[in-house]
Order: C-alpha cells, then structure tokens, then sequence
C-alpha cells in the first residue's frame, strides 16, 4: 500500500506490552498484541528506539544501531515481529538516531580512548582563548551544549543530553555508517524509517555564538541548512530509495514550509514526508514549554492551514498527528475528558485523519488515553521532566506550581503503560511497571464500552482513507479560518469533494454555510454527532465532527 493510503501507529515498546512481568515492555509483547493492531487496520507499525541504550533519554541514546537491547528481547524476536507483522498485512518502522549516539556507544569510547579515527566521528571542539565553552549554544534539555572530552582539554557537542554526543556528518565515513545502518534493518525486512531530530544533522564546519539563549536564532545555526538536504539524498540514494516499498519520515524541529516541501518533493529523492511541531506550540505562551496556558486556536488553525496549503503547492507531504511519545495526550490538551470524552476523542481523530497527508495514531489514544496527572514528581521518569521540575523551582516557583506544570506538560504523560484491560496494572504487566500506570485505566481500556467505541471510529476513518482517493489524494482549502470555535476544510478530487465541519469546543455553535457552495444532497459519510444533512445553516453539537461527500456540479 503506498504512504499516501496508510495510517502509521507509533508504538513506544517499553509501554506497550510486557511479556515476561520485568515491567518493561518487550518485542514478545507486542507480537502478543498484533492482533489487535490488524483489527484496528494499520498498515505500518513505527517502534520507538528498541536498540541497547543506557536509557538516559528513553532509548534516543543510542550504544548499538545493529543489535536489540535484551530488555526488549532479541534478535530473534526482532525477526519474528517482522514476520508476524508482514502475515498480518503491517510493515515495521524502525526508529533511526542519527544526530547522535550515547557516549556508551563503541565509537565513542573509542574516541575517549585515543583512537583519532572516530575521534572525527564527533564534533570536538577546543575552548575559546579566555577559557570559555567553544560556543555559548544551550543543549535543548537544559544547560550548555558542551561537555569535557574525558581530559582531552576538548569539548564535545551534545544539543540534547550530555549522554548523547552530535555526530560529525562533515565525516563521510559517518555518512557512510548511518547508510549501512539502514541496509542492516532493510536486509532484515524492516519497511519503513522515521528519523530522529535529521534536520539538525547539518552544523557548519566552524561553530560560532549565537544569543545563547537556545532560541530560534541560535537554533538557525545549525537547522535545515542546505547541507542537510544533499545528505538525506545521499542516504536515500545509497540505501531506502532503491528499494519501492519504504516509508520514510523525518522528524524536522523547528522547520519550515518550504524546507519541508524540499524534504518531501518527491522529485528530490529525500523523504516521503516530515513531521513538523508548530501546531503543537500554541500553548506555550511567549514560546514558552514549561508554562500553562489554554491552547489558541486561531494559531492551531492557521498553522495547520499553512503546512496543509503549502505542502499541497510545492508537492511536499505532511505526517499527520497531535500526539507522540514527547508530547501531552491530545485528549487532555486539546478536548474534554472529563465531559466529553468520546466526542472530543473522535472530533480530534477526524480532524486530522481527513487531512491531507498521512496520519500518525500514538499508542493509545484510539482508546481515549489521557495525561497521567501524577501527584508527586518522584513518579516522573523523565529526563526532561525532571530538569524543567528544577529549573522552575530555580525561578521562584513553588513545588504545587511547578508540579502543575509538570503534570500538565511532561513527555511521562505520554508514556504511561498501555491500558488494556480494568484491574492488575492495566494488563501491561504481571510486575511492577517502569512508569506508573494511569489512575483511570479502569474506566479506559481496549475492553470498556467508551474506549471500544472510540476505537471503532478510529477503524472507519483508517478504512475510508484506505479506500477513498478523496481524502488520500485530494486537494485541500481551508474554511472559516477566522471562526473562534470551527476548524473546518474541503478535500476535492476529481470531481468529488468532502467537507469536514469540527467543534473544538463545548458549547453549540450554529453555522452559516452559504458561501461554501455546498451540495443540499451531500452524503455524510463520518460524524460522530446528529447532524446529517446540509443546509444555508447547520449546528454543530459540543465536540461534532462531520464529514459530508458530493459531487461538484459545473
């Protein structure tokens, strides 16, 4: 099946399923759980990061590209998944990191240890003369990008965690390494690659200060420069682009419309498409992360409306999602839990499943999965976490403040084990799990009444986007962009068109569809409220979200 009729569902493994009761989710776990992937109707299963890792950023640190970390099973297993998945109708997505490798990894030590030729592998730097950092750049987790090479006297550069080290893509033989990396999982049947952080890949051979705030100037320093581009097309070239089946999709921070049409153009042999995030900044006031405030709307809107028109007009193409493993569940941040679940839950699937572009399910939230909303920030795992927890506290805010923060905001809220089923920790485990499970994972699970009807929109929407080239190949135009309470859009294909109306809030709102040139005999093919016909004046109940078809007449 070609990208463009897929759905992709993201698996986090330590999360997903446990096989034998350690707590940590494993490759058994998941082939345990395929089943319930086919009946959902995916068609590619993306894994986060199963390789041997320190885990000091979740497996994003990264010791051995070409081998299975044994706290998720083996090889073997590995092999079996593939397998089990391909009988089952699902390509495997393996997760490539290619910015960086944990300072455990063999190339890494052996750079400690003397050896010059993977010393190039990374970017070391001297200090300034007056003794100071090589730049003043600030990692993306918090504090300066650089750290002591051993007592070399040098620096290396580490944008994220000081575990994990940038590599030096100006060095072919590093080149050459992440292309044989991806042949080594490709000769093992893997179909697809979603790359990690790639748009960053490109520092300039001479590193120089930027504000030293790690904001968007010092960010342009060293994202989606041009270099970038001739690499990913190198890689392609020497590796998934020979082969007609992959699926590729890169994870672009802090990009642009037009960086991501030449990432996706399919005439330039890079990617089939990017993920972008600006959408899933509007509630970061001022652009900050670590502080609460309600979601702008108007902005969601018109970012989404500017990737979807863009990319539409340069051939490029989107990755569809308001949710991963670092991002809050969309449920707690964009709809209502607590009042409306199913309507929020399946409003938010359809507004981005009928989009152009293709669409990215997070474990999880196909059953109403919501924030973890722990109470104390011991029960927080995460790296990030617990650097912003700090940071905050530094700043003058009490422990409540900062754990409010906290709760609403952290990459954990994500990563809670998958509910399955009411009772004994969710079914993810017999043990004791790694991250605690959700306090409601009796009332959400894959076997409540809510969450199965949630996961049967879920099915249609997969189904019709398999099966109708209006929503996988048409053209798209925005609606009531000015709307404070709307999102709505017009897929058109031929001579076909599908018009999808979505109530971000709880409050009713009636509509005026006069100017939209719709068809009175429209059919309504999705919705999960009463509306079912089209007129000069339609009302849209708390959370509705429908989709009508008709043809366009002359």
């Amino acid at each position: 099946m070609a990208f463009r009729e897929m759905t992709v569902y993201q698996i986090y493994p330590k999360s997903f399923q446990d096989s034998d009761g350690d707590g940590f989710g494993d490759l058994r776990g998941i082939i345990q759980r395929l089943p319930y992937l086919e009946e959902l109707g995916v068609t590619m299963i993306w894994l986060s990061p199963v390789y041997p890792s320190p885990q000091n950023d979740n497996g994003y640190d990264v010791s051995d590209y070409r081998a299975i970390d044994p706290r998720f099973g083996t090889m073997a297993d590995f092999e079996d998944l593939v397998q089990e998945a391909d009988r089952r109708g699902m390509g495997v997505m393996m997760d490539m990191v290619f910015n960086h490798t944990s300072t455990d990894h063999e190339w890494f030590q052996k750079a400690l240890a003397g050896d010059a030729t993977y010393q190039d592998y990374y970017i070391l730097r001297q200090a300034k003369a007056d003794g100071s950092l090589p730049t003043n750049w600030q990692s993306k987790f918090g504090g300066p990008a650089w750290e002591p090479f051993g007592d070399s006297g040098l620096y290396y550069l580490h944008l994220y965690d000081v575990s994990q080290a940038d590599l030096d893509w100006h060095n072919p033989a590093v080149r050459k390494e992440c292309q044989a990396i991806c042949n080594f999982w490709l000769d093992k049947g893997v179909r697809g690659f979603r790359f990690d952080v790639l748009n960053v890949i490109g520092k300039d051979p001479v590193l120089v200060d930027g504000p030293g705030d790690g904001g968007s100037q010092e960010k342009a320093l060293y994202t989606d420069t041009p270099r970038v581009h001739d690499w990913v097309r190198q890689l392609n070239q020497a590796s998934f682009g020979q082969r007609t089946d992959t699926v590729t999709v890169g994870e672009m921070s802090s990009t642009s419309v037009a960086e991501g049409v030449k990432y996706t153009n399919p005439d330039r042999d890079e990617l089939n498409m990017i993920f972008n995030f600006h959408h899933l900044k509007v509630d970061y006031p001022e652009g900050e992360k670590w502080a609460l405030a309600d979601f702008d709307f108007l902005s969601l809107k018109k970012i989404l409306d500017d990737w979807q028109r863009g990319m539409s007009d340069g051939g490029g193409w989107n990755a569809l999602f308001l949710s991963n493993h670092d991002q809050p569940r969309q449920l707690s941040r964009f709809g209502d839990p607590e009042n409306y679940p199913y309507e929020s839950a399946t409003m938010l699937a359809q507004t981005i499943h009928l989009m152009r572009g293709t669409p990215y399910i997070f474990q999880g939230e196909e059953l109403g999965m919501t924030n973890a909303n722990f109470q104390a920030i011991e029960d927080y795992q995460d790296v990030e976490t617990h650097n912003a927890y700090r940071s905050l506290l530094e700043a003058g805010k009490s422990q409540a403040e900062a754990l409010a923060i906290v709760q609403e905001k952290s990459r954990d809220n994500a990563r809670t084990p998958m509910q399955w089923e009411a009772g004994g920790q969710a079914g993810f485990t017999t043990g004791t799990p790694w991250l605690a499970v959700n306090d409601n994972a009796d009332q959400v699970n894959a076997q409540s009444a809510l969450s199965q009807r949630i996961f049967a929109y879920y099915q249609d929407l997969i189904q019709l986007r398999q099966h109708d080239p209006v929503i996988s190949q048409g053209d798209y135009e925005g609606l009531f962009l000015d709307h404070p309470q709307v999102m709505a859009y017009r897929r058109r294909y031929k001579d076909q068109e599908v018009l999808v109306l979505s109530n971000f809030y709880a409050a009713p709102v009636s509509l005026d569809l006069t100017a939209t040139d719709f068809q009175p005999d429209a059919d309504k093919i999705m919705g999960n409220g009463p509306l079912d016909k089209l007129s000069d004046q339609v009302n849209l109940a708390p959370y509705e979200t429908v989709a009508f078809r008709y043809q366009k007449k002359n």
